[in-house]
């Protein structure tokens, strides 16, 4: 039987050391990836049959790796890395796509038995489909944002739990979270300088 194979993307050489050590045993094909630039370039351009990322690291964080996964590959199951810092971070990937989250520091039966479920469940589900289904719900969305600091703050700290109030799809919640200007206006058109303004000022954000 063909290697399952991994892409682990993470800034500490310790965990793609640790991971390469926990997974090659038992039969999976391990691709670490220091860089998160370089990972999420690997994870567009090879075959993988999951991805595990850190959620906070440079250049490029989980959430955005997550996003752009989903969008080009939506059957790729993406675990998230968290340490405690960022669990809140991390249950909020669950909610916009991400398959299931691991908190350093793990144990190796931990991470296998992740990796193995995770991987079975993928195996039996249809991955959600990524398109915009609801414009008028994005749209009030983007103009609440553009003029509601309340709002603003909700989106910031809550994330997902801040829309819970708009009939809005993951795919959807993860384009407005991640600033996904490009991915929006190639759904439903060009959208107004202050549509834009929330989706703009989420663009450098450090874990987006």
């Amino acid at each position: 039987m063909e290697k399952k194979k991994i892409l682990v993307i993470d800034d500490e050489q310790i965990i793609l050391d640790s991971v390469k050590k926990i997974l090659t045993p038992e039969d999976f094909e391990v691709d670490p990836a220091i860089s998160s630039r370089e990972g999420l370039e690997r994870a567009m351009n090879r075959s993988y049959d999951l991805v595990l990322t850190d959620i906070r690291m440079p250049e490029i964080g989980g959430m955005r790796i997550l996003r752009d996964i989903k969008r080009s590959k939506p059957a790729v199951p993406v675990v998230i890395f968290t340490g405690y810092a960022t669990v809140q971070s991390a249950v909020q990937a669950m909610k916009l796509g991400a398959s299931d989250y691991i908190e350093k520091p793990f144990t190796p039966d931990m991470l296998l038995t992740t990796v193995k479920k995770v991987l079975e469940k993928a195996a039996t589900e249809k991955p959600e489909k990524q398109e915009l289904i609801h414009k008028d719900e994005v749209i009030r969305v983007l103009e609440r944002a553009a003029v509601d600091s309340e709002f603003v703050t909700s989106l910031f700290y809550y994330g997902p739990e801040a829309l819970q109030d708009y009939d809005l799809t993951g795919p959807e919640k993860l384009a407005i979270l991640t600033g996904d200007i490009h991915w929006i206006e190639s759904q439903i058109g060009e959208l107004t300088p202050q549509q834009k303004r929330w989706l703009e000022s989420r663009l450098g954000a450090e874990i987006w």
